[in-house]
């Protein structure tokens, strides 16, 4: 197979040229050794061509490689992209509020995603706040954020009395408290603990749905537990920002009338605090909805009302009656989903799914077809089953990082067998440990939010595993391999599907180190190149890093766009050097014989 972008006649070039320097080289050294005795005109003429034809290092690297291909393809002449107006340092654009308030309040459609068209996209840089600086690092973050960066005191009014967050001199606080836990997340986790075994590695990924500032999934990272923290866009204004300048996984989004965008059987709990979610309506599709993401045997969480309203309804001042019918509606879904209810303490009630799929011919079992295929595709009023192949239980953390995901020891995932899964696992190992020698702020603390834009299985985020960090994963719609975000789940890390063609569900300065894996090849006939980088841009925060690898052509027009957008870049040779050729595993690429461009943002 040809080395890429490079000919026999620039190897043949470059090996004379290199024959000739060494030459000469030996030829100075001798006249200046002869010569050292004395200082005459054949050492003066010596030192001069010496100084000229200085000896240097040519390591046949990318750019020897590649030299003719560089300069084909940049462009000097184009112009910058230039920074949007101040008013857009929080811009969102599928979540922008004056779009939403054109769209139906119905099923909470006005809090969904509403992209712009290609026509209304920013073509700009998304500016940070004037005096933004960088923020704590993991655990003060947990409880400290500066308030130049989320200039938003909104909850420290509404919520003062349920101790979200506070305004203390020139930061946030959070003291750990939420509407239903005001006495601090770690005390009712210690509450929950006595009935869902958050302790033992079995509960490893948890989605919660109207997260507020996330300060629940923020306290269960001690006990080593990933949580999705789901809140929208509201009148709350950043909920979502707050927990991600925390250092805490969570997007906006919200159920209404599309499906939630992760797999089924995904999570190992669910829970809602007060999240302002009316589980009985639409004859409870939205807990039908939970029950598709939650795996077999998984918990659900409810706390608030109406859970336990003979006790407490004269506390939310509501009338008992309602809150009755409430709450019997809301046992019946659970009943007809094979739901046990395990605990019903105080205002929190806690089911399991049970791990068979049917309690009788009450509910509408959902019709075949790719349980995977869930972008934009409307919530149904009916239950998912599990699949026949699938009866194993996924290990307890961390064992079930690295063992073979019932996904796959079931065959139920076309061309991954548990061989090649391993053979993936250790090619990324390599691939982070390269990464970890060419920026070697990776796997420190410097480094808190990471994104994995084309995740395939999860290897880059299983290699990186650390208490310091956190990987979003994301499966591009347009893939072909959608089952991989429930390997992903399996394996006790958490992500989500994504068209990079559209704007991801997160404000700006959201990622510390984003990874992008073939990702401009897969969408190079979808939408333009410099959209996605905008994106990146967007939710990159200022001095964050990116490392993209892909083909060489497709890299250098990565790095003109990206100059253009002031990032410092650099285009180096995979870990497997410039020989490196391609190959495959039953199907499944391990090895694609790219190259890697790491850049750094310095705005």
């Amino acid at each position: 197979m040809p080395m890429r972008g490079n000919s026999a006649e620039n190897r043949t070039k470059t090996l004379l040229l290199l024959l000739l320097t060494l030459i000469l080289c030996t030829f100075f050294y001798i006249l200046g050794s002869y010569k050292k005795s004395s200082i005459g005109r054949g050492d003066s003429i010596a030192l001069k061509i010496t100084q000229l034809t200085k000896c240097t290092n040519l390591t046949l690297n990318f750019q020897t490689h590649n030299k003719t291909l560089i300069s084909q393809t940049l462009n000097p002449q184009t112009l910058n992209f230039q920074p949007c107006h101040q008013k857009y340092t929080d811009y969102t654009p599928c979540h922008d509020q004056k779009r939403a308030m054109k769209f139906p309040r119905k099923n909470m459609i006005y809090r969904e995603r509403h992209c712009p068209k290609n026509n209304k996209k920013l073509s700009c840089l998304i500016p940070a706040p004037i005096a933004y600086v960088a923020p704590f690092h993991w655990p003060k973050s947990r409880d400290y954020v500066n308030y130049v960066n989320v200039p938003y005191k909104k909850l420290t009014v509404e919520k003062a009395g349920q101790n979200w967050v506070r305004f203390e001199g020139k930061v946030f606080r959070f003291p750990g408290g939420g509407t239903q836990f005001a006495d601090g997340a770690k005390r009712y986790i210690d509450e929950l603990a006595k009935v869902v075994p958050v302790g033992n590695g079995s509960v490893r990924t948890v989605l919660d749905t109207g997260c507020g500032v996330a300060s629940f999934g923020a306290y269960l990272m001690d006990r080593k537990i990933l949580t999705m923290s789901l809140a929208p866009r509201d009148s709350h204004v950043a909920q979502v920002q707050f927990a991600s300048e925390r250092g805490v996984p969570a997007v906006i989004g919200v159920l209404g009338s599309i499906k939630l965008p992760f797999p089924s059987r995904s999570f190992d709990a669910a829970h809602c605090s007060r999240c302002l979610v009316n589980w009985t309506s639409n004859d409870g599709m939205y807990m039908m909805e939970i029950d598709r993401v939650l795996r077999p045997g998984g918990f659900w969480i409810l706390s608030g009302p109406p859970i336990n309203w003979k006790n407490n309804f004269k506390h939310w001042k509501r009338e008992k009656e309602d809150l009755e019918k409430e709450q019997k509606k809301i046992e019946k879904f659970a009943e007809i989903l094979c739901w046990e209810k395990v605990s019903e303490v105080n205002q929190t009630a806690i089911w399991r799914k049970r791990e068979g799929d049917l309690c009788g011919d009450l509910v509408k079992i959902c019709e075949e077809g790719n349980e995977d295929d869930v972008w934009y595709k409307k919530m149904e009023i009916c239950k998912t089953l599990n699949p026949k192949t699938q009866h194993i239980k996924p290990d307890p953390f961390p064992k079930r990082l690295y063992s073979v995901p019932p996904r796959i020891s079931s065959n139920s995932i076309p061309n991954l067998s548990p061989n090649s899964y391993h053979k993936i696992n250790e090619l990324w190992k390599k691939r982070v440990n390269y990464y970890k020698r060419v920026n070697k702020l990776i796997g420190t603390d410097r480094y808190r939010n990471v994104m994995d834009m084309n995740c395939g299985t999860g290897g880059f985020a299983a290699a990186l595993e650390s208490e310091k960090l956190w990987v979003m994963n994301v499966v591009p719609v347009g893939s072909d391999e959608l089952a991989d975000l429930g390997v992903v789940y399996e394996r006790g890390l958490i992500g989500i599907y994504h068209d990079w063609c559209e704007a991801f569900s997160t404000y700006p300065r959201t990622y510390d180190l984003i990874h992008a894996d073939q990702i401009f090849t897969m969408y190079q006939n979808k939408c333009k190149m410099e959209e996605i980088l905008l994106e990146m841009d967007r939710i990159l925060r200022p001095e964050g890093s990116v490392i993209i690898r892909d083909k060489i052509d497709i890299l250098i027009k990565v790095q003109n766009i990206a100059s253009r957008m002031r990032w410092n870049t650099e285009i180096k040779d995979n870990e497997d050097g410039p020989h490196a050729s391609e190959k495959k595993r039953r199907g499944r690429s391990v090895n694609r014989g790219d190259s890697m461009l790491r850049s750094l943002t310095n705005r």
